[in-house]
C-alpha cells in the first residue's frame, strides 16, 4: 500500500527533485515542473514515454500540454499528498528528457 511521505522521507527524496527544477506546493502536497521542448513532436514524444512508466507503476500525472511545454503536477490523491511514487516519477520524468 502507497503511504504518505514521512518528513524524513521528504527531507531525503525532495531536496533532489527541487534542485532540479521541481516545485513543491506551498500545502506540500503537489511535486510540479513545466518541460520545454524544441517543438510539439518532442514535447509528444516525452509525454508518451513517461505514459509508459505512468501506467506500468499505476501511478498518472496531472499534465497539460500546449505546443512545446508539458506541464505537470504530481501528487498521490489515495494518501491526500505526496508519497514515494511521486518522487520515483519526477525522476524519471527527468532521465527522459
Amino acid at each position: 500500500m502507497t503511504e504518505k511521505l514521512s518528513d524524513t522521507a521528504r527531507e531525503t527524496l525532495l531536496p533532489p527533485l527541487t534542485a532540479n527544477g521541481w516545485t513543491v506546493s506551498e500545502d506540500g502536497k503537489k511535486l510540479s515542473k513545466s518541460f520545454k521542448f524544441e517543438d510539439f513532436p518532442e514535447a509528444f514524444g516525452f509525454m508518451t514515454r513517461a505514459a509508459i512508466y505512468a501506467e506500468k507503476w499505476n501511478h498518472h500525472p496531472e499534465w497539460r500540454n500546449v505546443y512545446n511545454t508539458v506541464d505537470v503536477d504530481l501528487t498521490t490523491h489515495d494518501v491526500g499528498g505526496l508519497s514515494a511514487l511521486d518522487a520515483k516519477l519526477a525522476r524519471k520524468m527527468d532521465q527522459l528528457i
